[in-house]
Protein backbone atom coordinates (compact mmCIF):
# COMPACT_ATOMS: atom_id res chain seq x y z
CA UNK A 1 0.00 0.00 0.00
CA UNK A 2 1.32 3.74 -0.68
CA UNK A 3 1.53 6.22 2.33
CA UNK A 4 -0.94 8.53 2.89
CA UNK A 5 0.94 11.39 1.67
CA UNK A 6 3.83 12.14 -1.64
CA UNK A 7 7.38 13.22 0.12
CA UNK A 8 7.72 16.68 -0.56
CA UNK A 9 10.70 16.33 -3.06
CA UNK A 10 13.59 18.67 -3.28
CA UNK A 11 12.49 19.03 -7.40
CA UNK A 12 9.44 20.12 -6.24
CA UNK A 13 10.39 22.55 -3.54
CA UNK A 14 12.65 24.19 -5.99
CA UNK A 15 9.63 23.88 -8.66
CA UNK A 16 7.52 25.89 -6.27
CA UNK A 17 10.15 28.60 -5.10
CA UNK A 18 10.69 29.23 -8.79
CA UNK A 19 6.96 30.01 -9.22
CA UNK A 20 6.20 31.92 -6.53
CA UNK A 21 9.38 33.72 -7.45
CA UNK A 22 8.52 34.41 -10.48
CA UNK A 23 4.73 35.46 -9.87
CA UNK A 24 5.17 37.46 -6.91
CA UNK A 25 9.14 38.87 -6.36
CA UNK A 26 8.46 41.90 -8.93
CA UNK A 27 5.64 42.79 -6.36
CA UNK A 28 8.30 42.55 -3.95
CA UNK A 29 10.64 44.77 -5.47
CA UNK A 30 7.89 47.31 -6.16
CA UNK A 31 6.54 47.58 -2.88
CA UNK A 32 10.24 48.26 -1.51
CA UNK A 33 10.60 50.80 -3.53
CA UNK A 34 7.70 52.89 -2.85
CA UNK A 35 10.12 53.39 0.03
CA UNK A 36 12.82 54.50 -1.69
CA UNK A 37 13.98 58.31 -0.79
CA UNK A 38 15.96 58.77 -4.35
CA UNK A 39 14.08 60.35 -6.98
CA UNK A 40 15.68 57.51 -9.42
CA UNK A 41 13.61 54.49 -9.39
CA UNK A 42 16.25 52.09 -10.30
CA UNK A 43 18.76 53.80 -7.54
CA UNK A 44 18.41 52.73 -3.99
CA UNK A 45 18.65 56.48 -1.61
CA UNK A 46 17.49 54.63 1.76
CA UNK A 47 14.40 54.30 3.22
CA UNK A 48 11.71 57.14 3.02
CA UNK A 49 7.43 57.56 3.07
CA UNK A 50 7.68 61.10 0.87
CA UNK A 51 6.20 59.12 -1.93
CA UNK A 52 2.89 58.21 -0.60
CA UNK A 53 3.20 61.78 1.10
CA UNK A 54 3.20 63.23 -3.03
CA UNK A 55 0.08 60.84 -3.48
CA UNK A 56 -2.18 62.19 -1.07
CA UNK A 57 -0.89 65.83 -1.87
CA UNK A 58 -1.82 65.22 -5.36
CA UNK A 59 -5.02 66.44 -6.69
CA UNK A 60 -5.72 64.71 -9.59
CA UNK A 61 -4.57 61.48 -8.87
CA UNK A 62 -6.78 61.61 -5.39
CA UNK A 63 -9.75 62.45 -7.51
CA UNK A 64 -9.06 59.53 -10.04
CA UNK A 65 -9.22 57.24 -7.04
CA UNK A 66 -11.97 58.20 -5.56
CA UNK A 67 -13.36 57.88 -9.32
CA UNK A 68 -12.29 54.24 -9.18
CA UNK A 69 -13.78 53.43 -5.97
CA UNK A 70 -16.81 55.31 -6.28
CA UNK A 71 -17.20 53.28 -10.11
CA UNK A 72 -15.66 50.31 -8.37
CA UNK A 73 -18.72 50.25 -5.55
CA UNK A 74 -21.96 51.13 -8.05
CA UNK A 75 -20.69 48.29 -10.08
CA UNK A 76 -20.36 46.09 -7.72
CA UNK A 77 -23.49 46.62 -6.12
CA UNK A 78 -25.10 46.25 -9.69
CA UNK A 79 -23.34 43.50 -11.03
CA UNK A 80 -24.33 41.61 -7.47
CA UNK A 81 -27.85 42.10 -7.73
CA UNK A 82 -28.23 40.87 -11.28
CA UNK A 83 -25.40 38.20 -10.92
CA UNK A 84 -27.72 36.91 -7.97
CA UNK A 85 -30.82 37.26 -9.91
CA UNK A 86 -29.19 35.06 -12.88
CA UNK A 87 -27.75 32.65 -10.56
CA UNK A 88 -31.03 31.33 -8.50
CA UNK A 89 -32.91 31.42 -12.40
CA UNK A 90 -30.21 29.14 -13.41
CA UNK A 91 -30.37 26.77 -10.66
CA UNK A 92 -34.25 27.41 -9.82
CA UNK A 93 -35.24 27.44 -13.10
CA UNK A 94 -33.72 24.36 -14.74
CA UNK A 95 -36.56 23.79 -17.78
CA UNK A 96 -37.47 27.62 -18.70
CA UNK A 97 -37.18 27.96 -22.05
CA UNK A 98 -34.15 29.22 -23.45
CA UNK A 99 -31.70 28.52 -20.47
CA UNK A 100 -28.93 27.35 -22.70
CA UNK A 101 -29.23 30.39 -24.62
CA UNK A 102 -29.34 32.57 -21.37
CA UNK A 103 -26.24 30.39 -19.83
CA UNK A 104 -24.32 30.97 -22.80
CA UNK A 105 -24.69 35.01 -22.96
CA UNK A 106 -24.29 35.56 -19.01
CA UNK A 107 -20.96 33.30 -19.24
CA UNK A 108 -19.76 35.29 -22.75
CA UNK A 109 -17.84 37.82 -20.49
CA UNK A 110 -15.56 35.29 -19.29
CA UNK A 111 -13.91 34.41 -22.17
CA UNK A 112 -14.75 37.32 -24.30
CA UNK A 113 -10.87 39.36 -24.85
CA UNK A 114 -11.57 42.75 -22.77
CA UNK A 115 -10.98 45.01 -25.96
CA UNK A 116 -13.58 42.83 -27.94
CA UNK A 117 -16.23 43.74 -25.08
CA UNK A 118 -14.78 48.02 -24.94
CA UNK A 119 -15.24 48.47 -28.38
CA UNK A 120 -18.53 46.44 -28.58
CA UNK A 121 -19.39 48.85 -25.54
CA UNK A 122 -18.10 52.12 -27.01
CA UNK A 123 -19.98 52.05 -30.03
CA UNK A 124 -23.32 51.04 -28.26
CA UNK A 125 -22.96 53.98 -26.22
CA UNK A 126 -22.15 55.75 -29.63
CA UNK A 127 -25.19 54.80 -31.10
CA UNK A 128 -27.46 55.56 -28.56
CA UNK A 129 -26.07 58.96 -28.15
CA UNK A 130 -24.90 58.52 -24.47
CA UNK A 131 -22.06 60.83 -23.02
CA UNK A 132 -19.25 58.93 -21.41
CA UNK A 133 -18.69 59.49 -18.13
CA UNK A 134 -19.22 57.93 -14.65
CA UNK A 135 -22.37 55.53 -15.82
CA UNK A 136 -20.80 54.31 -18.79
CA UNK A 137 -18.02 53.48 -16.87
CA UNK A 138 -20.41 51.88 -14.64
CA UNK A 139 -22.44 50.22 -17.19
CA UNK A 140 -19.22 48.45 -18.30
CA UNK A 141 -17.95 47.18 -15.60
CA UNK A 142 -21.15 46.02 -14.92
CA UNK A 143 -21.28 43.96 -17.57
CA UNK A 144 -18.08 42.71 -17.21
CA UNK A 145 -17.97 41.72 -13.73
CA UNK A 146 -21.95 39.99 -13.63
CA UNK A 147 -21.05 37.25 -14.82
CA UNK A 148 -17.93 36.40 -12.11
CA UNK A 149 -20.45 37.12 -9.52
CA UNK A 150 -22.97 34.80 -10.51
CA UNK A 151 -20.57 31.75 -11.08
CA UNK A 152 -19.68 32.59 -6.81
CA UNK A 153 -23.59 32.45 -5.86
CA UNK A 154 -24.40 29.87 -8.23
CA UNK A 155 -21.59 27.58 -7.17
CA UNK A 156 -23.19 27.84 -3.58
CA UNK A 157 -26.77 27.32 -4.91
CA UNK A 158 -26.13 24.39 -5.89
CA UNK A 159 -25.00 23.00 -2.78
CA UNK A 160 -28.25 24.27 -1.14
CA UNK A 161 -31.12 21.23 -0.43
CA UNK A 162 -34.28 22.84 -2.34
CA UNK A 163 -36.61 21.54 -0.19
CA UNK A 164 -35.85 23.49 2.80
CA UNK A 165 -37.71 26.18 0.57
CA UNK A 166 -40.14 23.65 -0.66
CA UNK A 167 -40.75 23.27 3.40
CA UNK A 168 -41.29 26.97 4.27
CA UNK A 169 -43.69 27.31 1.49
CA UNK A 170 -45.45 24.20 2.68
CA UNK A 171 -45.73 26.20 6.06
CA UNK A 172 -47.34 29.47 4.76
CA UNK A 173 -44.46 31.23 3.28
CA UNK A 174 -44.89 32.82 -0.20
CA UNK A 175 -42.02 32.00 -2.32
CA UNK A 176 -40.22 35.05 -2.50
CA UNK A 177 -40.46 35.16 1.40
CA UNK A 178 -39.48 31.56 1.55
CA UNK A 179 -36.27 32.99 -0.63
CA UNK A 180 -35.62 35.91 1.67
CA UNK A 181 -35.53 33.89 5.23
CA UNK A 182 -34.36 30.42 4.10
CA UNK A 183 -31.95 30.61 1.22
CA UNK A 184 -30.49 34.25 1.21
CA UNK A 185 -29.13 33.84 4.71
CA UNK A 186 -26.91 30.74 3.89
CA UNK A 187 -26.27 32.82 0.16
CA UNK A 188 -25.46 35.36 1.76
CA UNK A 189 -21.51 35.01 2.23
CA UNK A 190 -21.10 33.69 -1.16
CA UNK A 191 -23.21 37.34 -2.06
CA UNK A 192 -20.79 39.29 -0.21
CA UNK A 193 -17.67 37.52 -1.64
CA UNK A 194 -19.10 37.73 -5.22
CA UNK A 195 -19.74 41.62 -4.69
CA UNK A 196 -16.03 42.14 -3.25
CA UNK A 197 -14.46 39.73 -6.44
CA UNK A 198 -16.48 42.63 -8.18
CA UNK A 199 -15.06 45.89 -6.85
CA UNK A 200 -11.53 44.35 -7.27
CA UNK A 201 -11.97 43.36 -11.04
CA UNK A 202 -13.47 47.07 -11.37
CA UNK A 203 -10.54 48.52 -9.81
CA UNK A 204 -8.05 46.96 -11.99
CA UNK A 205 -9.75 47.83 -15.07
CA UNK A 206 -7.84 49.26 -17.61
CA UNK A 207 -8.98 48.02 -20.88
CA UNK A 208 -12.48 48.53 -21.05
CA UNK A 209 -12.32 51.73 -18.90
CA UNK A 210 -10.34 53.26 -21.47
CA UNK A 211 -13.35 52.74 -23.75
CA UNK A 212 -15.98 53.99 -22.29
CA UNK A 213 -14.34 56.42 -20.16
CA UNK A 214 -14.77 59.98 -20.86
CA UNK A 215 -13.67 63.81 -19.69
CA UNK A 216 -14.11 64.04 -15.88
CA UNK A 217 -14.10 60.39 -15.39
CA UNK A 218 -10.38 59.34 -15.58
CA UNK A 219 -10.28 55.94 -13.09
CA UNK A 220 -7.10 55.29 -11.25
CA UNK A 221 -5.45 52.61 -13.44
CA UNK A 222 -5.89 55.05 -16.73
CA UNK A 223 -4.30 57.50 -14.70
CA UNK A 224 -1.67 55.85 -13.62
CA UNK A 225 -1.57 53.95 -17.20
CA UNK A 226 -1.10 57.58 -19.17
CA UNK A 227 1.43 58.75 -16.00
CA UNK A 228 3.70 55.62 -17.11
CA UNK A 229 4.15 56.79 -20.43
CA UNK A 230 5.83 59.64 -19.50
CA UNK A 231 8.05 57.18 -17.05
CA UNK A 232 7.91 55.03 -14.01
CA UNK A 233 7.65 57.98 -10.86
CA UNK A 234 8.33 56.83 -7.41
CA UNK A 235 4.85 58.01 -6.72
CA UNK A 236 3.70 55.07 -8.75
CA UNK A 237 5.06 52.58 -6.53
CA UNK A 238 3.57 54.18 -3.73
CA UNK A 239 0.36 54.19 -5.01
CA UNK A 240 0.69 50.82 -6.33
CA UNK A 241 1.36 49.20 -3.18
CA UNK A 242 -1.63 51.15 -1.70
CA UNK A 243 -4.09 49.70 -4.38
CA UNK A 244 -2.03 46.23 -3.90
CA UNK A 245 -2.68 46.30 -0.27
CA UNK A 246 -6.44 47.28 -0.59
CA UNK A 247 -7.28 44.51 -3.31
CA UNK A 248 -4.84 41.96 -0.44
CA UNK A 249 -7.33 42.96 2.23
CA UNK A 250 -10.08 42.33 -0.21
CA UNK A 251 -9.25 38.84 -1.59
CA UNK A 252 -8.48 37.80 1.93
CA UNK A 253 -12.43 38.98 3.27
CA UNK A 254 -13.82 37.40 0.11
CA UNK A 255 -11.69 34.08 0.68
CA UNK A 256 -12.98 34.17 3.98
CA UNK A 257 -16.89 34.76 2.86
CA UNK A 258 -16.78 32.18 0.59
CA UNK A 259 -15.51 29.51 3.09
CA UNK A 260 -18.27 30.46 5.25
CA UNK A 261 -20.63 29.77 2.28
CA UNK A 262 -19.29 27.05 1.33
CA UNK A 263 -19.07 25.27 5.30
CA UNK A 264 -23.23 26.29 5.80
CA UNK A 265 -23.94 24.97 1.83
CA UNK A 266 -22.25 21.62 3.52
CA UNK A 267 -24.62 21.95 6.46
CA UNK A 268 -27.45 22.72 4.75
CA UNK A 269 -26.69 20.29 1.73
CA UNK A 270 -28.90 16.76 1.51
CA UNK A 271 -27.86 13.94 2.88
Amino acid sequence: MMSGARKFSRFNLVSLALGLSFLYLPIVILVIYSFNASRLVTVWGGWSLQWYSEFFNDRAMIEAAAMSAEVGAASATLATLLGTLAAVALSRGERFAGRTLFSGMLYAPLAMPEVITGISLLLLFVACGAERGFWTVTAAHTTLTLCFVAVVVQSRLVALDPSLEEAAMDLGCAPARAFVAVTLPLILPAIVAGWMLAFTLSLDDVVIASFTTGPGSETLPIRIYSEVKLGVKPEINAICTLVIALIAAVIVVASFASKLSSTRGETAAPL
